[in-house]
């Protein structure tokens, strides 16, 4: 083992032992929004050799070798690496009034996600910042000005990308070989299964306290939506990218992934899913009140 992977061990053993999980779920917040910056543009950006120290990198050539790897995916994701990964160097003080330039890069949110992913899962800190990458950057990709948003219209705009993803998820299990209705019904009571801690899709339904007639995705919260969301997208992108064939594969996947997802927010220090509260408005009521202000 190399010496800054001992050195990075024995941090996380020293963190793991000092800190509560909530103290550190503040504390990965806290470090990942503390080198942000915003750039002339007045977009948020971070810095690769600052996000480098964050990771818990010592070598800015291990780095780098993160970096390129991301800047692949950004490629295959049919994305312009040069608008998320920006070629910048800084001129640093190396003593007697010398300097001397380093390379370094500007990166977006989304850069930053990418580099996780392709980080040493070893390291806790990657993996926590690849739960905390990927939730801002779905919000971002929803909308710009995400929290700022009412309550409301943060259920619509994660409701309406449900609703997308949803398709794109169907069409994923159809390929894995799910393609009778009841099967399919099967498939998602999995994920809801993995995510809700065993609850299928009728236990939500009566904790809720619903009629038979209202959809359980109509009456979550925005935060409960996103679960669901996260949920569904990693299932639609597990299925197509391991290739999974059959419906008992295809519907452990669902549960393994919704498991995940609830560990995750078990880990983060978040509320279960089942434990979240229920909208008194729908969706539906949602959607015709913002048609009559629209008319009005």
């Amino acid at each position: 083992m190399e010496f800054d992977e001992e050195l990075q061990t024995l941090s996380n053993r020293v963190l793991s032992n000092i800190l509560s999980d909530e103290e550190k779920n503040n504390y990965t917040e806290t470090v990942f929004e503390s080198i942000k910056h915003i750039n002339e543009y007045g977009q948020e950006c971070w810095y690769a050799r600052e996000l480098q120290t964050a990771l818990g990198y010592t070598e800015w050539r291990n780095f780098t070798k993160v970096i390129e790897k991301a800047q692949i995916s950004c490629s295959e994701s049919d994305n312009e690496i040069t608008d998320h990964f920006v070629e910048v160097n800084k001129l640093v003080n190396i003593g007697s009034g010398a300097g001397r330039e380093l390379e370094d890069y500007e990166l977006s949110r989304y850069a930053c996600y990418l580099i996780v992913q392709n980080g040493d899962p070893r390291k806790q800190i990657i993996a926590q910042g690849q739960t905390y990458f990927a939730i801002k950057t779905r919000q971002q990709e929803l909308i710009e000005n995400f929290d700022d948003l009412s309550e409301d219209k943060k259920r619509l705009a994660v409701r309406n990308e449900m609703k997308e993803h949803n398709k794109s998820l169907a069409e994923a299990a159809n390929m894995a070989g799910i393609s009778d209705p009841r099967d399919y019904a099967i498939f998602q009571n999995k994920g809801y299964q993995g995510l809700y801690g065993g609850l299928g899709r009728k236990e939500i339904h009566a904790r809720k306290g619903l009629k038979k007639s209202q959809g359980i995705l109509d009456y979550m919260g925005s935060t409960e939506l996103a679960a669901n969301l996260f949920r569904a997208t990693q299932t639609d992108e597990k299925l197509r990218k391991d290739h999974i064939v059959g419906k008992e594969a295809a519907n452990q996947t669902h549960y393994n992934v919704g498991k995940e997802v609830r560990d995750t927010i078990e880990r983060l220090g978040g509320t279960m899913p089942e434990d979240l509260p229920t909208p008194p408005k729908s969706i539906k009521q949602i959607e015709r009140e913002q048609r009559k202000k629209l008319d009005g």
